[in-house]
């Protein structure tokens, strides 16, 4: 089922008003404490697999960000948070998977973004607009389904 938050994090991807890692992060960040503005300058660079590298989904990213900001560390106990957002990492990770396979932007899309002439095709084909706002809507969907329970 789609969520508020999933169907507005999806919108934004498909609207090109932000990149994957923005969409997913800023679905989370106001409850969280921390303003939009704030939320997508964090988020910038990590879209297209790490500033278009490839590598780790921009959508898995803004969730993990979620998730850590969810988990605040402490002075008397750094390890608490960082435990907790492990575990609900490892979580996300089985379940994103489950849906699509990878967490690997470039097996996802089917284009490796840091080549630039695939980064043309990618573009060219509109995967950022047809594939990224489901991995952006099922990434916020599953970060949702973790918070709930923590």
């Amino acid at each position: 089922m789609t969520t508020d938050k999933a169907k507005k994090a999806y919108d934004t991807m498909s609207s090109r008003k932000a990149n994957c890692a923005q969409s997913v992060f800023t679905a989370f960040s106001g409850e969280l404490g921390l303003d939009d503005k704030t939320a997508l300058s964090i988020a910038q660079g990590f879209g297209g697999g790490m500033g278009h590298t490839g590598s780790v989904c921009g959508a898995v990213t803004g969730a993990y960000m979620a998730l850590g900001l969810a988990n605040p560390s402490s002075k008397e106990n750094p390890r608490q948070g960082i435990d907790k957002t492990y575990a609900l990492m490892i979580d996300f990770n089985r379940e994103f998977k489950k849906l699509h396979g990878s967490l690997n932007c470039t097996e996802l899309l089917k284009y490796d973004l840091s080549k630039p002439e695939e980064l043309i095709k990618a573009r060219d084909a509109g995967v950022f607009v047809s594939k990224c706002p489901v991995f952006v809507r099922d990434a916020v969907a599953i970060a949702e389904k973790l918070l709930e329970r923590r």
